[in-house]
């Protein structure tokens, strides 16, 4: 009977030896499930770093939806204006002009669909290479958890893990025990957590792929539809080009005389800008010379007191003596006057307009239909342009680009009214204009509303918009700021 008793305490102190072997064994395992966590969280970081990647991405794809919301914007404005100038029964040379730039800004939402695409395959592969990375974390996991799962029904649960826990010799042994008891259970359970969370990603990225792949196709059957729609502005482009081309003798007739308009422009815009540097210089030559006149009067009069005074003091002396004429102070120099004698608030205006170069608002909204010098419009048609032509929309109110003062408004036939606005040394010319609220000598504010764009025979709204500095003139493209 006492070696079955001490038989079965033998048995039951190598099953707790051989459980405490075990727990052990697994605590020194902790140390590489530890580093196997540590390559674990290494393989979430990866997925984090590719959603960071994904973040700059971001950053581009908002760059690229700004882009294309904006070249919506701009075809949706040049439908507008391009229908006002179809109109018409016979084509035009607003309308030509209008096409070209819906063409332009057509292939340009082609471009942008492209690059779109572009992203979408980055942006997919950065899924796909998480969701990959994701796929081997979680077989991990899995492989694991089994492992854990195995291991513990060989050892009958949790009236096995009481037994080692009370088989301990000493209650050191004891508090040894079950802080390996607590780190096994806790470690089950975060690999339960942890492959929770890998495959909550693993869906959200299923997800993304799904989405991404549905953008695409969406993708191409918009770059599909818009190469059809610029077939047919290239087919009415063909057309109204050679119905111009058939009217050639006409279409001349009307540049040479939109030529002479201009050419009637430049020359009273050059005869007012050399009126008025010539009154400012006069001004500032008359000015300097008052200022001459009282300051030889001052010292005029400064000698004269002096000579008194010394004329007093020698009547008060016995001896009468000569005294010394008092030393004339020598003519200070005359003021330079500025070239273009301009005081120093227009000094001040033509600095501030000159750093605005590339940032002057826009006149009007619309497109660019002729730009500054000369250019061929058709074959062996080439018309010149002072500065250039904004196609807009009929009623369009006209805005001044930037502080000034209305010098001059006046009408020119062809061009219609015409605002001339100073800047210093520099001006700015608003022509074409159906009618004026402003007059001369008005000042001005940025973006204040000057008159209304007129409309011509043809259905064409535009106005005519010039920058000068003095006489020279300047293309008003570069000062503009980019649409």
């Amino acid at each position: 009977m006492l070696n079955k008793v001490s038989m079965s305490k033998k048995r039951s102190a190598d099953h707790s030896e051989n459980l405490f072997a075990f727990y052990q064994c697994k605590a020194r395992s902790w140390e590489s499930a530890a580093q196997g966590m540590l390559k674990l969280s290494a393989l979430i970081a990866v997925v984090l770093l590719l959603s960071c990647v994904s973040a700059v991405a971001q950053k581009s794809r908002q760059q690229l939806e700004k882009e294309k919301r904006e070249n919506m914007e701009r075809l949706q404005e040049l439908q507008g204006i391009l229908k006002q100038t179809t109109e018409q029964k016979r084509a035009t040379l607003g309308q030509l002009k209008a096409i070209k730039q819906q063409i332009s800004a057509q292939n340009r939402k082609i471009d942008l669909i492209n690059d779109d695409l572009k992203l979408m395959d980055s942006e997919l592969n950065e899924l796909q290479q998480a969701k990959i990375a994701l796929d081997k974390d979680l077989e991990k996991l899995r492989d694991e958890y089994a492992r854990m799962v195995y291991n513990a029904s060989k050892r009958n649960n949790s009236l096995n893990e009481l037994s080692f826990l009370f088989s301990a010799p000493t209650f050191n042994q004891f508090l040894v025990r079950y802080k390996y008891l607590k780190q096994y259970t806790d470690e089950r359970e975060k690999q339960v957590a942890q492959m929770k969370k890998v495959q909550s990603l693993m869906i959200a990225k299923s997800t993304s792929i799904s989405n991404k792949k549905k953008d695409q196709e969406n993708a191409l059957k918009s770059r599909i539809a818009e190469g059809k729609n610029l077939e047919q502005l290239r087919g009415t482009q063909d057309k109204v080009v050679k119905e111009l081309s058939s009217r050639e003798v006409e279409i001349k007739g009307e540049v040479a005389e939109v030529r002479k308009a201009n050419k009637q422009l430049e020359n009273a815009l050059t005869r007012i800008i050399q009126r008025e540097i010539e009154e400012r210089r006069e001004r500032a030559r008359a000015a300097a010379r008052e200022k001459a006149a009282r300051d030889r009067a001052e010292r005029e009069a400064a000698a004269r007191a002096a000579a008194e005074r010394a004329k007093e003091k020698d009547n008060d002396k016995e001896e009468i003596t000569k005294t010394e004429p008092p030393v004339a102070k020598p003519e200070p120099k005359k003021e330079a006057v500025n070239d273009d004698g301009m005081n120093e608030e227009e000094v001040s205006l033509a600095s501030s307009f000159a750093a605005n170069r590339g940032r002057l608002p826009w006149p009007v909204p619309g497109f660019i239909s002729d730009g500054f010098g000369t250019k061929e419009v058709l074959k062996n048609v080439f018309q010149e342009n002072q500065g250039v032509d904004i196609q807009t929309n009929a009623g369009t109110a006209v805005h001044t680009v930037y502080d000034g003062v209305v010098m001059d408004v006046t009408n020119m036939g062809v061009m219609r009214n015409v605002v001339f606005v100073q800047h210093g040394d520099f001006y700015t010319v608003y022509a074409k204009l159906k009618n004026v609220n402003v007059r001369p000598g008005q000042k001005l504010k940025a973006r204040e509303t000057i008159g209304v764009v007129a409309t011509d025979g043809d259905g064409v709204s535009e106005v005519n918009f010039q920058i000068w500095k003095n006489t020279s003139k300047l293309n008003p493209e570069v000062w503009l700021r980019p649409r």
